[in-house]
């Protein structure tokens, strides 16, 4: 039985989907392209700084000298990404010979932003004198973390209310619609929005995940919503570079840029105390945004709160609410305490789960990453009989397909039970039999024609 998988692109799979006009339009920007040499493999990074220099177009039969042959791999790789970005282009040598020569105008913008120089990134605060209202550090990941879990989460308990037991939260159709374009919940006709196979896993991912995830959706939409990609994808890059816990001004940006910066205070990627106020302040999401999904210093959650015992029970020091929904998604809810909860992994809680498309390694890893540190100090972190467990439950449900069919029995001969079989067998409707109690199941296409068969072959 298949399930659809959820699926993250890191930055590098994203930029290399873009078109090349696009992409050359990007690497105008000096933060653009400072972060796209920060996120490329160390062994792609030597390549680019060996050619930053080097007006010449290089041999292609050089550059495959600089690695030794037992990294060629290694060296096809980064090839191939660079040349997906569009950071390397080949050029014709004299001779017939082929070269590489890196893009002019990523070479230049890379220059400035390592070298200095150029316009600067954001505007300067101190015109508009010291905050009365600043924010610090810790303030912020508050802010950021109470943003997102009400956004890109809770927003979901438009189908996952019941689970936490509370009335069912009122959802922007923006932001209804921008869940479905994205996967996560589906809307046939009249019917409310339920959640999608997709949506349940989205829940499982970290902070990181599913902020990466839900960004792609909305840059999918920007044109759809008369703004620029390339203006906001740069804008997007220079936040990365910003300062945690220090305020940068609005003044400069235009009428595209002022709405995409609303949505972002309303994702929680930046803290902006009134609509109309002139400065702003970047936080930890919004910083680590462009490191795309493997980057653990975006993940706000909440410090390790779970503890998993070999008897399946699982002990959860949390009073969020989001927190209880997703780990009921997966286990039994057995008591709970002011703080504190106890639940119970089973083969059904389990299974059910799989049944709504998470599979056995998203809950092995939503439980290991919110392991409370006790768990922490153990190696592995998570009882291997707990995560064993997990994985056969899974496998024990994927080895039953189901297949829709039509029954046949109560035949009064073994003769008209081969005779309808094999007519069955020879259209290729047969779905399984079983000669000796003179059962056969067909497919309920197949279910007429057979039908009309052994009405004729009960007249005649």
């Amino acid at each position: 039985m298949q399930r659809e998988k959820l699926k993250c692109k890191n930055l590098h799979e994203y930029m290399r989907s873009l078109s090349p006009a696009i992409l050359d339009k990007l690497y105008n920007h000096p933060a653009t392209c400072l972060a796209v040499f920060r996120e490329l493999p160390a062994l792609a990074q030597n390549y680019v700084m060996r050619l930053l220099f080097v007006d010449q177009p290089l041999p292609q039969a050089a550059v495959a000298f600089w690695v030794k042959k037992d990294n060629q791999r290694d060296h096809d790789d980064c090839m191939s990404i660079l040349m997906g970005l569009r950071l390397w282009h080949c050029q014709q040598l004299p001779g017939g010979l082929q070269g590489l020569v890196l893009n002019p105008i990523f070479k230049e913008n890379l220059r400035i932003a390592l070298l200095g120089g150029g316009k600067p990134w954001a505007d300067d605060t101190s015109q508009l004198g010291p905050d009365k209202h600043a924010r610090d550090i810790p303030s912020l990941d508050k802010y950021a973390m109470e943003r997102w879990e009400l956004l890109a989460v809770l927003s979901l308990q438009v189908v996952l209310h019941f689970m936490v037991g509370s009335p069912s939260a009122a959802v922007s159709q923006d932001l209804a619609q921008l869940l479905i374009q994205a996967g996560l919940m589906k809307s046939e006709g009249s019917e409310a929005p339920c959640i999608t196979s997709a949506g349940f896993q989205f829940l499982l991912l970290d902070t990181a995940s599913q902020l990466w995830y839900f960004m792609l959706q909305y840059l999918h939409t920007a044109e759809s919503r008369s703004m620029v990609l390339v203006e906001i994808l740069s804008f997007v890059f220079q936040l990365s570079f910003s300062t945690l816990g220090k305020d940068y001004s609005v003044e400069g940006m235009n009428d595209s840029l002022l709405t995409f910066l609303q949505h972002l205070r309303e994702f929680g990627l930046v803290f902006q105390r009134k609509r109309k106020s002139r400065r702003f302040y970047p936080t930890r999401l919004a910083i680590n945004l462009a490191s795309g999904v493997t980057g653990s210093s975006v993940d706000v959650h909440r410090q390790g709160y779970i503890i998993v015992e070999t008897n399946y029970r699982i002990y959860a020091y949390t009073d969020s609410e989001l927190q209880l929904a997703l780990i009921a998604l997966f286990s039994e809810m057995l008591y709970r305490f002011p703080n504190m909860v106890v639940a119970q992994l089973s083969r059904d809680s389990v299974q059910q789960s799989i049944a709504n498309g998470i599979t056995a390694e998203q809950i092995i890893h939503f439980l290991r990453t919110r392991a409370h540190s006790v768990m922490m100090k153990g190696n592995p972190v998570l009882p291997p009989t707990i995560t064993d467990q997990i994985r056969l439950w899974e496998l024990e449900r994927d080895r039953l397909q189901f297949t829709e069919g039509v029954l046949y029995n109560q035949f009064l001969s073994q003769v008209d039970f081969e005779l309808l079989r094999n007519y069955a067998r020879d259209l290729g409707v047969l779905v399984w039999e079983n000669p000796t109690k003179r059962l056969m199941v067909v497919t309920p296409g197949g279910h007429p024609d057979v039908k009309r068969f052994w009405k004729r072959q009960k007249h005649s």
